[in-house]
């Protein structure tokens, strides 16, 4: 009984989510805070010059904070007291990043204190970590507020690199995102990199019949166990996501066709109809893909049911 209360209390979470409960609109800070999104910009470039890899954190950071409570930035919060916080749950240690927003939110600050909330400044900067990356530009919905929730525990929500694809159907749709939503969003692993955890199920003791997913390309996946060893003694062995991986493009969708790529959660796309159609789909048209993607993103990211405006991303005010 109490797991099935536990379970209809998630169900409940979760719905709630799907329907932003605050309304955006595309000129909120047109006369409180008409900088903003270049100051976020700046930032983010600044960042991407030192360090390659910002884009694909940002736009990982982004994604994960709103499928958790919707796009609220409580995936910023610090862990505080006996309060483990989201970005300590297992599924987001590998997070980084936080402090491209932390930099963006003073100088936000410092402009317009009190006006911004965290979870437009990260939504911002997911956007601008796409165009940073080659990829196209949208229109960020703005109004947002920031959460006051963060538990390491939710974070078991997010879809996982090993999930099929009625496994993914379902933690998109409990969040108001289609099969199309799903295809278009999954393209985001076009940049970044992946730690071996991610797709060690894949390489070894796939099934009792199989060592290795068959569905992987076989060089590819000797490549790979050659990454990570069995006794893997490096911390931060992995591959990248595709070998363009500071490019926004459509490579991730022709790998998927070669059996190229790194998560199940990544080939399970060819096992559906309505996905594998449009993987086909974006792998030959890149304006198909970014399309998609585009009016995904401002969908996902108008998930939002915050309480506040933070002063400071890392702490509730």
């Amino acid at each position: 009984m109490a797991l099935l209360i536990a379970v209809l209390t998630l169900v409940l979470l979760v719905s709630a989510s799907t329907s932003p409960a605050i309304a955006l609109s595309l000129n909120h800070y047109e006369k409180t805070c008409p900088d903003v999104e270049s100051i976020v910009a700046k930032a983010v470039e600044r960042a991407t010059m030192k360090d390659k890899t910002v884009p694909a954190a940002l736009l990982r950071m982004h994604f994960h904070d709103c499928f958790i409570r919707g796009c609220d930035a409580s995936v910023l919060l610090y862990s505080k007291g006996n309060n483990k916080a989201e970005k300590d749950g297992p599924a987001n240690l590998s997070l980084h990043g936080f402090y491209v927003i932390e930099n963006a939110k003073k100088e936000v600050e410092a402009a317009c204190p009190g006006v911004v909330s965290c979870a437009d400044i990260l939504a911002f900067a997911a956007r601008d970590a796409v165009v940073l990356s080659g990829g196209p530009t949208w229109e960020v919905p703005k109004g947002r507020k920031d959460g006051r929730t963060s538990k390491a525990s939710e974070a078991i929500q997010l879809p996982a690199p090993t999930f099929n694809i009625s496994q993914l159907q379902q933690s998109f749709s409990q969040r108001g995102l289609s099969m199309d939503d799903l295809v278009a969003l999954s393209g985001g692993h076009t940049i970044g990199f992946s730690h071996c955890s991610s797709f060690q199920n894949r390489i070894r003791n796939f099934n009792a019949t199989h060592d290795i997913d068959p569905t992987m390309h076989p060089s590819f996946a000797a490549s790979l166990r050659n990454v990570c060893p069995i006794k893997n003694k490096a911390k931060n062995a992995g591959a990248t996501m595709d070998p363009s991986s500071t490019t926004f493009d459509n490579t991730y969708f022709k790998l998927i066709l070669q059996g190229k790529t790194l998560f199940s959660s990544d080939q399970a796309l060819l096992t559906n109809p309505k996905t594998k159609g449009l993987v086909y789909k974006f792998a030959s048209s890149k304006q198909s893909f970014e399309k998609a993607f585009v009016n995904s993103m401002i969908k996902m990211s108008s998930l939002n049911e915050g309480q506040e405006i933070r002063k400071d991303c890392r702490i509730v005010n």
